[in-house]
């Protein structure tokens, strides 16, 4: 149940942050608002991780990941920035996060079916498939004008 919660706040966080990106990249740049959001970010993960977890996972266990490229989540991160401040920009805070969603549950599922980045590979499922097409349509159905 826990899970179900958190997912639901990062999902709203999610939401509300692209819009206040998207209101700084309307009074400075869209890079200059994504580095921000990646400094800010940065600067609170640090210091939670000083009072709460430098002890559990020193700074150099960064040198021990197995598959370097895992550490490329922040550059990642700067782009996902910057695709919601434009996206969100151009079709409006409810379109964007619909697709954004979309596109996060088809990515996902197709890393879980081929067992990609390390992740446990799983069995297609009819009824996933299925979700994912109700989700398409609901895009859809949400642009629907009279």
């Amino acid at each position: 149940m826990w899970g179900y919660i958190i997912a639901l706040i990062s999902g709203a966080l999610m939401s509300i942050q692209g819009v206040f990106n998207t209101g700084v990249t309307k009074q400075t740049s869209t890079w200059l608002a994504s580095a921000w959001v990646a400094f800010s970010g940065f600067l609170a993960a640090f210091i939670i991780w000083i009072i709460f977890e430098r002890n559990q996972a020193g700074i150099m266990s960064l040198t021990k990941i197995d598959d370097k490229y895992m550490l490329l989540g922040g550059v990642i991160g700067a782009f996902i920035t910057w695709t919601v401040i434009k996206s969100m920009a151009s079709l409006g805070p409810a379109k964007a996060v619909l697709l954004i969603v979309i596109a996060q549950l088809l990515v996902a599922y197709f890393i879980e079916l081929l067992g990609w980045f390390g992740v446990e590979k799983s069995q297609f499922e009819m009824t996933k498939l299925i979700g994912i097409i109700v989700a398409i349509a609901g895009f859809f159905l949400f642009q629907w004008k009279k």
